[in-house]
């Protein structure tokens, strides 16, 4: 191409060139005109943090000198090139609560650099805090929160579709805004505490509310703050639950002996069934579904009654045998797929006994009034990450924030978690009321048909 036609061709390509500027800049300005109020407040804030960057990063500390000349060692006018300031490049991204930066690594400038600077960082975008962890290998994600997600109460509309994955439990944002979920997969047993009224019930309301379109899970419900399955936080889900008891030990003990029944019948027939010793490596099926047990209320049956009269002695041993098959339950039914959740106000070991609480993997808490309630919900270690300890989290703006250890690195997160709406949770109960059955019914239907399939008779008039 001569230089005329590249000249002949520049008004084109300027023109092109325009017409992309100017169908990026209708596009972000929709984007925004539909966004709403917080969203917009972010998106601005991503422009300002893009501009500043070239200027803002050499002051805290990200950006690196290439001292190397480059491949022409002296240049036209005799000069020998300064060395380089080289600037870690960013792509942003805003949300309702901030900005989402990534970041590309340079030599020295790295995880620990941008974690020494994120401070600063907060600082100069306006941010209350930020977070930087790995992304992939030579890339990082910078979290910056404009507003605390933790005191913006949310809700949960669940959607009445059947779950992808039964093994993942949504729990809500972290403090950065980031979704946080945990895996119930080979878990044997969930303690969720906190002080009454902070969202204990409305966090299991919605774990059952989204798996409950799937008929791979089976529910059993023990409520020890109400007396009948018409009372109380669950009312609006007994259409999809195949046992409920209320604060009678009596009703309570036959629930947790039934329910002891159906583990050792599946321990004894899983392997002719199935083909294997764990059913999770299979998954939940509908006629083997994850049958979860929620004990709601703990110390309601399990408390330890002191008296010597008739009544007391045997309320005593009631709650003794309770606490036996819960354990049962919890350190065996892991395998089979038995999930027991169990929820109280704080987990000591007169609420949770400690053979029970000490091997359940998964506990979240929210709001404690002392230490060692903390302590005794989250483990010792949560002495060691003050920032999130519970017992921050009395404030009623904190109402439905939960702290809970970080699955697979090191510290605590704290979750604000959703409120399902009590029409919502009676709709999908109604929706997927036919989807409830026993699942001792199943595992004994699931018998009969492998006997049929076993039987030479059978067999012989198949073919």
């Amino acid at each position: 191409m001569t230089v005329q036609e590249v000249f002949g061709s520049a008004p084109a390509v300027a023109g092109a060139a325009l017409a992309l500027i100017g169908i990026w800049a209708l596009w972000w300005l929709v984007r925004y005109v539909r966004a709403d109020k917080m969203t917009r407040a972010s998106m601005r804030q991503a422009i300002g943090v893009r501009r500043r960057w070239r200027r803002l990063a050499p002051m805290v500390g990200l950006s690196v000198t290439d001292k190397t000349p480059p491949a022409v060692i002296v240049a036209p006018d005799g000069k020998v090139p300064k060395p380089r300031v080289l600037i870690p490049k960013i792509r942003v991204a805003a949300d309702r609560y901030g900005v989402l930066v990534h970041a590309v690594c340079l030599p020295k400038v790295g995880l620990a650099e941008f974690q020494r600077a994120a401070p600063y960082l907060a600082d100069a975008w306006r941010c209350t805090r930020v977070s930087v962890l790995p992304d992939q290998p030579g890339t990082l994600v910078i979290r910056g929160v404009r507003v605390d997600p933790l005191i913006v109460p949310t809700e949960h509309t669940p959607s009445g579709a059947v779950p992808e994955d039964l093994a993942v439990w949504d729990l809500g944002l972290d403090e950065y805004a980031q979704p946080v979920s945990v895996s119930l997969a080979n878990v044997p047993g969930v303690t969720v505490a906190g002080l009454p009224g902070f969202g204990k019930t409305s966090l299991v309301n919605r774990f059952i509310c989204d798996t409950a379109p799937s008929d791979a899970v089976q529910y059993a419900v023990a409520d020890g703050k109400v007396t009948s399955s018409h009372e109380g936080d669950y009312a609006d889900l007994t259409d999809r639950i195949f046992a409920f008891v209320g604060d009678d030990l009596e009703e309570a003990n036959a629930l947790f002996t039934r329910l002891v029944k159906l583990r050792r019948d599946r321990s004894a027939s899983i392997r002719a069934l199935l083909g294997v010793k764990n059913m999770w490596h299979l998954g939940p099926s509908a006629a083997w579904p994850l049958t979860v047990l929620i004990v709601d209320e703990a110390h309601t049956y399990f408390r330890d009654y002191k008296g010597s009269d008739t009544r007391t002695k045997k309320l005593a041993a009631l709650a003794a045998e309770n606490a036996r098959l819960v354990e049962d339950l919890v350190k065996k039914g892991r395998n089979v797929g038995i999930l027991v959740i169990i929820a109280t106000q704080k987990a000591t070991g007169d609420a949770i006994p400690t053979f029970i609480r000490d091997v359940c993997p998964v506990g979240l808490s929210f709001a404690q009034k002392t230490a060692e309630a903390a302590v005794v919900a989250l483990g010792e270690d949560i002495r060691n990450w003050p920032d999130a300890s519970p017992t921050a989290l009395q404030d009623p703006a904190y109402v439905g924030v939960a702290a809970m250890a970080h699955q697979g690195r090191p510290g605590f997160a704290r979750i604000r978690t959703p409120y399902v709406a009590d029409a919502d949770a009676a709709r999908i109960a109604t929706d997927t009321a036919h989807l409830t059955r026993d699942p001792a019914e199943l595992l004994e239907e699931l018998a009969v048909s492998a006997m049929r399939v076993d039987d030479p008779f059978t067999k012989r008039e198949a073919a």
